[in-house]
């Protein structure tokens, strides 16, 4: 049985994502032209066809999509694995309201696949914690996603 490819994301995993997750992004290499694959966590879902993130502004993440805006988020979620390929675009070079130096992306969605191998689902979803300060963690964590929602 083939697995489901859409167009746009469904209701279940718009709905993962209005809040922050581990996701993976993978870009294009802007200096070897390979795959490169980084963990992320500060997305939302704006709507069916469109997902932003926020990364740092000098990360590699932006240099990339600069050279090659062809991206995909892996997520694990609604009990299976997703691939989401798109376009992105740096919407926002610098979030005014944050005080670390962040850009906001837009991924215009091109392709949803649950990419789970057949006869098989997820048990448990990954989870992370912070290292550094909560408080102050959460209170960025917060700032950050509610840029998001506002852009």
């Amino acid at each position: 049985m083939p697995n489901q490819v859409e167009s746009k994301l469904i209701k279940p995993l718009f709905d993962e994502l209005q809040h922050e997750r581990f996701v993976t992004l993978a870009t294009v290499d802007h200096e070897t032209g390979g795959p490169n694959v980084s963990a992320i966590s500060w997305l939302l879902a704006k709507d069916e066809s469109t997902i932003f993130f926020a990364v740092d502004n000098r990360s590699r993440i932006i240099k990339n999509i600069r050279q090659n805006n062809s991206v995909a988020i892996s997520v694990i979620a609604n009990e299976s694995t997703y691939s989401i390929n798109g376009h992105a675009t740096i919407k926002i070079e610098k979030i005014e309201e944050i005080p670390l130096k962040l850009a906001l992306v837009e991924i215009k969605i091109h392709e949803v696949r649950d990419v789970m191998f057949y006869g098989s689902k997820m048990i448990s979803e990954p989870q992370y914690d912070k290292t550094y300060d909560k408080e102050a963690a959460e209170k960025l964590d917060i700032q950050v996603m509610e840029a998001m929602k506002k852009a």
